[in-house]
């Protein structure tokens, strides 16, 4: 089922002990196939539910909705958790993961919806300034998120991954 228009579009917290984190699992799958495609081994790529799990735990799940059916997810991790390199251990630094929707809804805003969403949290929080991480090769991605007013403060090399990761981060205020 294509999706027709955004306002169709409920978006939502994931909750852990209603919500099928099969279904979240599956909808990162399928949205992060273009990047395996690509020779991207994001973690999203294969990950299953136990990791998905952990992510959604350790942070806080937006969903988006189209009747009932998971479309798109972003994972918030606030200032101090999972502070995996130099950039997200700053103070006020809070960070974005997991950020899918499922290809047939790619185009709609969905993405950005979640992304408001999500940018809205952290600026209620205590965070100053909100980053994520993406494959360097992934131009089309560091595009987007450029649109978005996200700017490349570093690079990492995750273990195991077989590229370059850039570090974008966008002021809060």
């Amino acid at each position: 089922m294509r999706a027709e228009a955004t306002h169709e579009i409920q978006i939502r917290r994931f909750q852990l002990e209603v919500d099928d984190i099969d279904e979240l699992t599956e909808l990162v799958h399928q949205a992060y196939r273009q990047l395996a495609d690509m020779g991207l081994n994001y973690t999203a790529v294969d990950q299953d539910a136990t990791v998905t799990r952990r992510r959604v735990q350790d942070g806080y799940c937006l969903i988006a909705e189209a009747n009932g059916t998971m479309v798109g997810t972003v994972t918030y991790y606030a200032p101090g958790v999972k502070t995996y390199c130099d950039w997200y251990a700053r103070n006020g630094v809070g960070h974005i993961g997991q950020f899918a929707v499922l290809p047939d809804y790619q185009g709609f805003g969905i993405g950005g919806r979640l992304l408001d969403a999500v940018e809205a949290l952290a600026v209620n929080g205590d965070g100053t300034d909100l980053a994520l991480d993406t494959a360097e090769p992934a131009a089309h991605l560091r595009r987007y998120y450029e649109k978005r007013g996200y700017r490349c403060v570093d690079y990492v090399q995750w273990e195991g991954k077989t590229y370059r990761s850039v570090i974008m981060s966008k002021p809060l205020r």
